[in-house]
């Protein structure tokens, strides 16, 4: 009789510890996604990079906001590259937009780390008008 009432303790203690890891590891899934996904927006702001997450997670509505505010913000670096080579007026121009294009990565990444989904000063409307 003891035997039979030891078992059945057994049992539910070892079905207990199923449950609990089975929730743990949920838990640590949910986590390590917040972080890739963190990771894929930071990603976003920097240069060319802003395709990776694109391609890589375009079904998340979170990176896939920042990836297009990324976009924006490299085709801004692209046509201040354009214009630096421009004598006179883009050595002017060109050290001003970079030093604002730096800032606004800045913006963006502590966006993502703070989990928003707040558009970029200036830039962050024309993200609305690429469709992917």
């Amino acid at each position: 009789m003891d035997e039979d009432i030891q078992k059945e303790h057994l049992e539910e203690q070892v079905s207990e510890g199923q449950e609990t890891t089975e929730s743990q590891s949920s838990e640590k899934t949910s986590a390590e996604t917040e972080e890739d996904n963190k990771l894929m927006g930071i990603l976003s702001y920097i240069g060319v990079l802003c395709l990776v997450p694109l391609l890589l997670k375009k079904d998340d509505e979170f990176v896939f906001f920042h990836a297009k505010q990324g976009i924006v913000l490299f085709i801004a670096e692209v046509i201040t590259a354009f214009v630096a080579v421009i004598p006179t007026l883009g050595w002017i121009i060109a050290p001003i937009a970079g030093l604002i294009w730096f800032i606004l990565s800045i913006i963006g990444i502590v966006n993502v780390l703070g989990g928003n989904k707040k558009e970029l000063p200036v830039l962050g409307r024309y993200a609305d008008k690429i469709k992917i």
